[in-house]
């Protein structure tokens, strides 16, 4: 690893690293079905649920970048790609032929839950290996898209 004034030990960096890099591809994957619900969606809603997905991937625009810096300000590397994401991906794969508002509610709803799951996950993981800022940055992500879900789900009721 490189030389670094982060006073982290190094294999607490590692084992970060790691966790944030698993968490991207899933965060790019987010991105990328929640903009195809956006370009797809049709029915009554769809200009409400229109914006709603966009303001929700916008969101989640920024988790990415927040978890790939993070990456990198923990002297890692990180595979931001398309071909990362569809490799390394935890989520399941977004149904292409969807355009019912109700089935992309459902197929979000589904995969914004797994996400939220993951990122507690690793909120918990990097508690245990004494990493407090990656551990508040997951924070805020699951804090984010409970919400997001709940905005999702009432859509749903």
């Amino acid at each position: 690893m490189p030389k670094t004034q982060n006073d982290l030990p190094d294999n607490t960096r590692k084992a970060m690293i790691a966790l944030l890099n698993a968490r991207l591809v899933d965060a790019i994957d987010l991105r990328l079905a929640i903009k195809q619900a956006h370009w797809n969606v049709k029915g009554a809603n769809f200009i409400a649920l229109h914006e709603l997905f966009d303001q929700i991937q916008a969101r989640v625009d920024g988790f990415v970048d927040d978890i790939a810096e993070r990456s990198v300000a923990l002297s890692g590397v990180v595979a931001g790609t398309v071909q990362a994401a569809a490799e390394g991906s935890k989520l399941e794969p977004y149904p292409t032929d969807v355009t019912a508002e109700k089935e992309h509610l459902k197929a979000l709803a589904a995969r914004i839950g797994a996400f939220g799951k993951l990122a507690r996950e690793a909120i918990d993981a990097a508690d245990e290996a004494g990493d407090k800022d990656t551990a508040d940055l997951f924070t805020g992500v699951s804090r984010q898209l409970d919400k997001d879900l709940w905005f999702i789900e009432a859509h749903l009721q």
